[in-house]
């Protein structure tokens, strides 16, 4: 195992390209730190967004993996053009020739994309930390590691896209289309899930039942929007419903996580087969 992530290891670091989108991945996500010192003016009113409870325990959680998530695009890069390479500059055949199996190979890019996700769940993990013990209203240990579940949920949905995304870089060949192919994907969700809304099923509950069970909607699923959990809006959704504020449920159910680790299975073993099928 140690073996094999080190082949890819290597692979990457030597590679500029992917060296830069590495770093730079990294310090953007540092960047949710600046929202800490950010000032906003509105109507008159000077007011900073971390005195506003954003980094507040066990919100914070929340806030900084869903932030983060979105930003996994960076990596997505990484990942198809780590494959883009292996076809380009042949290195695929010359480790199949230097007695790497392909289920070996297959095996070394699952470890890669599992390390990112730690890596990367890792990082906001303390910075979350150090974030909410300099500006928390709330330091007991009961609420600092409360809500922690989303934590192993932005792991899960990383581990996810980057295999949908290792797949799809296998599938194509090219990073350029690759990148293409999931977007693509994503239209297609949408445009499925609007035509069963609207014009198929015409039930919100039975819609949402349903679309819960494709690939990317399964992964965003696992972190759902905390906006509409911050105390100031629900403060004026309650100002602009007459006191009704409508009740959300933000936490992940187990069975959201299965769905997205099912995926990530078939993912990794669909790149394997059409690995093991393609003529090299």
């Amino acid at each position: 195992m140690k073996r094999l992530l080190n082949i890819e290891l290597q692979k990457l670091w030597k590679n500029t390209a992917s060296r830069v989108l590495i770093i730079s991945y990294f310090v953007i996500l540092s960047f949710i730190a600046l929202l800490a010192s950010i000032n906003f003016n509105i109507i008159g009113i000077d007011f900073r967004l971390a005195d506003q409870g954003i980094f507040n325990f066990p919100y914070i959680w929340h806030f900084n993996t869903y932030i983060a998530a979105i930003l996994k695009f960076f990596l997505a890069l990484v990942i198809v053009s780590m494959m883009a390479n292996e076809y380009t500059y042949g290195t695929l055949k010359q480790n199949l020739i230097d007695g790497l199996s392909k289920k070996e190979f297959i095996q070394s890019k699952f470890l890669t994309v599992v390390l990112f996700a730690f890596m990367s769940t890792v990082f906001i993990f303390i910075m979350s930390l150090i974030l909410g013990y300099s500006f928390s209203s709330y330091t007991e240990a009961s609420i600092v590691f409360s809500d922690l579940q989303y934590i192993l949920s932005y792991f899960i949905k990383l581990s996810a896209f980057f295999s949908f995304c290792l797949f799809a870089g296998i599938l194509v060949k090219r990073s350029a289309f690759a990148i293409g192919f999931v977007f693509v994907w994503y239209l297609i969700e949408q445009i499925i899930h609007g035509l069963l809304r609207w014009q198929i099923i015409k039930d919100v509950e039975i819609t949402e039942n349903i679309v819960r069970f494709f690939p990317l909607e399964s992964m965003s699923n696992l972190v759902k929007e905390p906006i509409t959990r911050f105390e100031a809006y629900k403060a004026i959704e309650k100002l602009n419903n007459a006191g009704v504020v409508n009740e959300k449920f933000y936490g992940t159910h187990w069975y959201e996580m299965l769905i997205a680790i099912l995926w990530t299975a078939f993912f990794i073993f669909m790149s394997y087969r059409v690995l093991k099928k393609r003529d090299l």
